[in-house]
């Protein structure tokens, strides 16, 4: 199901919980993204409106009973309100966040071509990212014909980065230098893995009182038939929280060359992931870790 909404002057994607959106890696005008009873509600606004204005317009967006498979139609960061995004939801039950992903660019008649190469799954029988299993990808979607991929990954904490017990005390470069020391299918050492990558920004907010930790990097990855060049990489941008003792991490990514037309929109996604109070069919990370179906 697809919504339109029409343009305003600066118009922003407002929803549950009151989701603000972080201060960007990536600096531009950022929207708010809201997710109530697993129902998407949206509406185009003006960030400074009163209150009241602003939840008549939820109001009214609430009659339609929307479902979480819902489209919604918002702006890129730093875009006019005329260069809109359609965007679809990602409720994942098992793990419990949800985020938002890029379908179309109406103003340029441009379709992703996604796929879901990873279906949500419990993180014991999750594919690993590295030899020690301790990061798991628990659900990808890819868009190979233009070099995309937004995947979901688990894993601990890793205390040679991360020094304090205390998650409030945590920094996004410590999260970051955490995550990415397990990212790697070489078996290599923590440092080499993180020598792959260069951070270029981070910084962390809060949702619901919870730290969220944001940051941007770059991968350098082995020539390819299509981009030969030495120097090639895959642009990344990033959020991680923390639950039941795990960093739940979303990344986007795309190759550097595209990365000034994908990055925005990629920014979207990375903006709109939050986690989702568990039900009954949540299955936190720690349990049944023998299981592999």
């Amino acid at each position: 199901m697809a919504m339109v909404l029409p343009p305003s002057p600066s118009p922003s994607l407002s929803t549950y919980n009151r989701f603000q959106l972080p201060r960007s890696v990536f600096s531009r005008n950022q929207a708010r993204t809201v997710l109530r009873n697993r129902k998407i509600m949206a509406c185009s606004c003006i960030p400074s409106q009163p209150s009241s204005e602003i939840g008549t317009c939820r109001r009214n967006l609430m009659l339609f009973g929307l479902s979480s498979s819902l489209s919604v139609i918002l702006p890129p960061p730093g875009s006019s309100a005329e260069e809109m995004i359609k965007m679809a939801s990602v409720v994942d039950e098992i793990n419990a966040y949800t985020y938002l992903y890029p379908v179309e660019l109406p103003s340029k008649k441009f379709l992703f071509k996604w796929v879901e190469s990873r279906k949500p799954e419990r993180y014991s029988s999750a594919a690993p990212l590295s030899p020690d299993a301790r990061l798991r990808i628990v659900s990808e979607r890819v868009d190979i014909i233009d070099n995309l991929i937004i995947s979901v990954s688990i894993g601990p904490p890793n205390f040679q980065f991360i020094k304090s017990k205390d998650k409030n005390a945590w920094t996004a470069k410590e999260v970051a230098d955490s995550v990415l020391s397990d990212k790697s299918a070489l078996r290599v050492t923590s440092s080499q893995r993180m020598a792959e990558s260069s951070v270029l920004d981070a910084h962390s907010s809060e949702i619901d009182g919870e730290p969220y930790w944001y940051y941007e990097y770059l991968v350098r990855k082995s020539p390819t038939k299509t981009a030969p060049e030495s120097n090639l990489y895959r642009h990344y941008v990033s959020s991680t929280a923390e639950r039941d003792g795990f960093l739940y991490t979303l990344n986007a990514s795309t190759l550097g060359k595209q990365w000034d037309k994908m990055g925005p929109v990629l920014e979207k996604t990375v903006s709109s992931f939050h986690f989702l109070p568990p039900t009954e069919n949540y299955v936190p990370p720690f349990k049944d870790p023998w299981r592999f179906w």
